[in-house]
Formats: structure tokens, sequence, C-alpha cells
């Protein structure tokens, strides 16, 4: 990490490329990363806590539909489910007439429309696990409490689930970051897509890949830091007591 800040700082002071132009087009694409990164987690995980539910649902037609979306999300790649979204959205007929389109024809809202539910797919089956591995003693105290199945998944089951997933699912929000990756392939400028631009102009592509690939590490160490201070925070009590 060392050797690869001082070649970083060594290029910044001799290197042409890194100009604030070229830096201008780093924090463009650093901010569209993040935007959506971070727009399609969170509202990936509005939708994986209803579907996690239903897909524990004893109902076959409240579980297959939510079990057949997982497996269709999970099984495929997720640069061909952007190329489905991006380029199948022009041959829905008629809805370039239609207000949508303002919306749909920004590449911006078909690679959020993706990863949103891949995302979701996957942080679907994370929380099904934790909500299914709920301890039966908690179940069966809040039903003597006199909890209703509504009360008890939403102060007793969704807390519990919710700390047993937070491992997996940091490991899910890293795996967005660096699946963000492909969304340069559809002319959005994120970080891939400013590295791409700098190499086509500045054909220095060691210098352009190598420093955003620097960007993408120190996003991850601030996810991995983030996580471990929620699971130092939420599972203190699973440690085991000091002597």
């Amino acid at each position: 990490m060392d050797a690869l800040m001082t070649w970083l700082e060594a290029r910044l002071a001799d290197n042409s490329i890194f100009t604030l132009q070229t830096l201008g087009y780093y924090g463009e694409g650093l901010v569209t990363t993040v935007q959506l990164v971070f727009l399609s987690l969170i509202i990936g995980l509005v939708l994986a806590v209803p579907l996690a539910i239903g897909r524990g649902s004893t109902h076959r037609w409240v579980s297959l539909p939510i079990f057949l979306y997982c497996y269709v999300f999970r099984g495929t790649p997720l640069l061909v489910q952007l190329y489905l979204i991006y380029y199948g959205v022009v041959f829905v007929e008629g809805i370039q007439e239609t207000w949508l389109w303002v919306i749909l024809e920004e590449p911006f809202v078909p690679a959020l429309i993706a990863f949103t539910l891949n995302t979701a797919a996957y942080t679907t089956e994370i929380f099904r696990g934790a909500i299914k591995s709920t301890d039966r003693g908690e179940i069966e105290a809040a039903r003597a409490y006199g909890m209703s199945k509504g009360l008890m998944l939403r102060r007793i089951v969704l807390p519990s689930a919710f700390r047993r997933a937070l491992p997996a699912y940091g490991n899910e929000v890293i795996f967005m970051l660096h699946a963000s990756a492909i969304a340069s392939v559809v002319t959005i400028m994120d970080l891939t897509g400013a590295a791409r631009f700098v190499y086509a102009r500045f054909y220095a592509p060691f210098d352009a890949f190598l420093f955003v690939a620097a960007i993408y590490l120190c996003l991850t160490f601030a996810i991995l830091y983030l996580f471990r201070y929620l699971e130092r925070r939420l599972l203190a009590h699973l440690r085991p007591a000091s002597g």
C-alpha cells in the first residue's frame, strides 16, 4: 500500500495526465459511482426485506414467484441484465411517446434498475437465511408474551436477523461496488468510464487504471471499516466475556 501511494505521488508530481481537468473527470466518476451504488443498495434493501419475508411463506403462490425472481437474477451475469434492461427498454412498444421515456433515456436509470434488481435478489436470500435461522426460543418467548405475528416480526425476528446478516451483507455491498465498474459499458461516466476516457486521450492505461484501482481500494477499506464497526456494536453480546 505504501509503495502504491508513493508511486501515485510521483505520478501526480511529474505526469501531465494528472491535471486539474483529468482529476475533474475522476471526481465526476467517483460521484456517479457512489450515487449508483448507494441508491441501488438502499432501494434493493427496502425491496429485499418484504421479499425475504415472502420467500419464507408457506403459501406457494407467494414464495414461488420470489424464488424464481431470485433464481433468475442470481443465476445470470449482471452485465447481461444491464444490457437487457438498457437496450430492451427501446423495444417496449409506445414507451418513447410516454413520460417514462424522459426518465429511461438517460443511461443512469436503466443501470440503477439493473443494479437494484440484482442486489435485491442477493439481499433477499441473505435475509431469508438470517430469518430462517432465528432461534426458536426467541419466537416461543415472543408468543408467550402474547405478541402478534406482525409485532413479533418487527420487534424480535427482523432485528435479530439483521444482526446475523450483517457480515454477509457487507460482502454484498463490496460486491456491488466492484460490479459498478461495468456501468461504463452503457456510456455512464463512472470511475471506470473516467479511466477509459483518460486512457483514450493520453494513452496512459497503467496510470489511469491504477489510479482508479487505488480509489476503489480506498472505498473498499472504508466499507470494511464501517461494517466492522457495526459488527462490533451490534454483535457485542455474542463476544465471550473477558475473565
